[in-house]
């Protein structure tokens, strides 16, 4: 029952918020903040109970529901969905402090941030298909209100685009995962029977990549990323930390679970191609996010970038890349959990997103200033930090896949560090504008905050073997899987 109460604890805080007193607006925060801490506090132990010598899913759990149709309630993790669920509770926690103003209608906006992070968990656990696709629109189609009610900006436009990009990647989804459950005599959404079926090379060859977009279009594969940019700079602080530190890996895990681990051979006919479209990715999406002038859309076109070396990383099927790209799934999630509560903050005491308007800021901010630094030092792939390491795997697995597309990717290191370090001196440091002198720094609150998220990155920068050598009992036996068709 461990990983049903962490998935409903979150549910059920939403719940006793939408009945609390209307006007005690404060409460919802506290409720909020208490849920999201107890989810902490069972993550952390899910993970040092994990036992990292055994290859496979631990703590299991399953309830019948429509047994004639083959659709069990069915939960488990792996390495690679406990990092995932480790990330999402660190998340939620972080903005849920980041929203400690929200005053607007939180009863509302708390009940649906924790909806939607309950179908995150949903996804990172499931082991049925039928609640695998049931979690994933719940955790995506809060997004729209979330967005259009307390977004700023063009935030009716930015979340209608958001919700028909990806509803669009339902729909694919939707087709790809009845094509599993009809295709064979089992007639069952249980993925472990699914994955016993033998598909045909036909089959897969024309099933992976309508999976693979369908999921991709969530995680910002080019070209069906515009939806992302948009939402990231309409949506309020804790939504763009969720949004971009834990949605847009919903795409890059289901690719795995679902993609690579059930159509290993459509995997394989297809990788070489899209590996091409992943270069896009990380160019294109670091030379867009360098002509930006707006802080958040650099941010957002970086985790553009940032997503495409996650998805080259898969898309070479090597163990050391896929070990780099489901560390980059948690490094990338923290960083820009990082960055959008530091937009946020920033945003909070200037009034201006736009990058010429700022300047000199660290003498009033300090501390939100070194934030700001540690968040570009991991995004450039500093030594010391979780992206390094992580990025490193990547780019090691695809030289011995890839050599050339390789050595394209790695050019995006070279303009992320030019528009990460120009972001963080022309707002920090130069002269300072007579305007924002009397701002103050990061309170207690906001600190605690970002200093989680800091440590974090750090912690795994200099010990990632903490979360490598659980990640690796999920590559493993799927590599293997690929070992055995060859």
């Amino acid at each position: 029952m461990f990983l049903s109460i962490i998935l409903a604890t979150p549910m059920v805080a939403a719940v006793v918020i939408m009945f609390l007193p209307r006007e005690r607006t404060i409460w919802p925060r506290w409720v909020a903040l208490a849920g999201t801490f107890l989810t902490l506090v069972l993550t952390a132990i899910l993970y040092f109970r994990f036992d990292t010598s055994t290859v496979g899913y631990q703590f299991p759990e399953t309830w019948p529901f429509l047994s004639a149709l083959g659709i069990q309630y069915a939960v488990a993790v792996d390495g690679m969905g406990l990092a995932m669920v480790v990330l999402t509770a660190i998340i939620i926690f972080a903005g849920v402090l980041a929203s400690w103003d929200m005053l607007d209608r939180s009863q509302e906006f708390f009940a649906l941030l924790l909806v939607l992070v309950t179908g995150v968990f949903g996804v990172f656990m499931a082991r049925d298909l039928f609640f695998f696709f049931l979690f994933y629109e719940l955790a995506v189609l809060p997004m729209y209100l979330l967005i259009g009610i307390w977004g700023t900006g063009k935030k009716e436009y930015s979340a209608m685009k958001l919700t028909l990009y990806l509803m669009a990647g339902s729909a694919l989804l939707l087709v790809g995962i009845l094509a599993l459950f009809f295709n064979g005599d089992t007639h069952s959404f249980q993925l472990a029977v699914i994955a016993e079926k033998t598909f045909s090379k036909t089959f897969q060859i024309i099933f992976f990549p309508i999976l693979f977009l369908g999921f991709g279009t969530l995680a910002g594969f080019w070209p069906f990323h515009t939806w992302s940019p948009d939402g990231h700079a309409s949506a309020p602080t804790a939504v763009s930390m969720l949004h971009a530190g834990v949605l847009m890996k919903l795409g890059a895990f289901g690719i795995i679970r679902i993609g690579l681990e059930l159509l290993p051979v459509g995997a394989q006919v297809w990788a070489p191609y899209l590996v091409i479209f992943t270069l896009v990715n990380i160019v294109y999406g670091a030379l867009v996010a360098m002509a930006q002038t707006d802080l958040k859309y650099v941010i957002a076109y970086s985790s553009v970038s940032h997503m495409g070396i996650v998805l080259l990383g898969i898309c070479t099927l090597h163990p050391i890349a896929l070990n780099g790209a489901v560390l980059q799934m948690f490094s990338h999630g923290i960083m820009t959990g990082l960055f959008f509560a530091l937009v946020g903050m920033v945003y909070g005491r200037t009034h201006t997103r736009i990058i010429p308007d700022m300047g000199g800021l660290a003498k009033q901010m300090p501390f939100l200033a070194m934030a700001f630094m540690v968040g570009a030092l991991v995004s450039l792939g500093l030594p010391g930090f979780s992206g390094f390491v992580a990025e490193l795997l990547v780019f090691l697995g695809a030289f011995k896949v890839y050599p050339l597309p390789a050595a394209i990717a790695v050019t995006g290191i070279l303009f992320t560090a030019i528009y990460v370090l120009r972001v963080v001196q022309k707002i920090f440091f130069g002269p300072a504008k007579e305007q924002f002198e009397a701002i103050r720094d990061a309170n207690l609150i906001e600190k605690t905050c970002l200093a989680i998220l800091m440590l974090v990155l750090l912690g795994v920068g200099i010990y990632p073997n903490s979360l490598v050598k659980i990640i690796n009992l999920s590559i493993e036996p799927l590599c293997a899987l690929w070992g055995a068709l060859s």
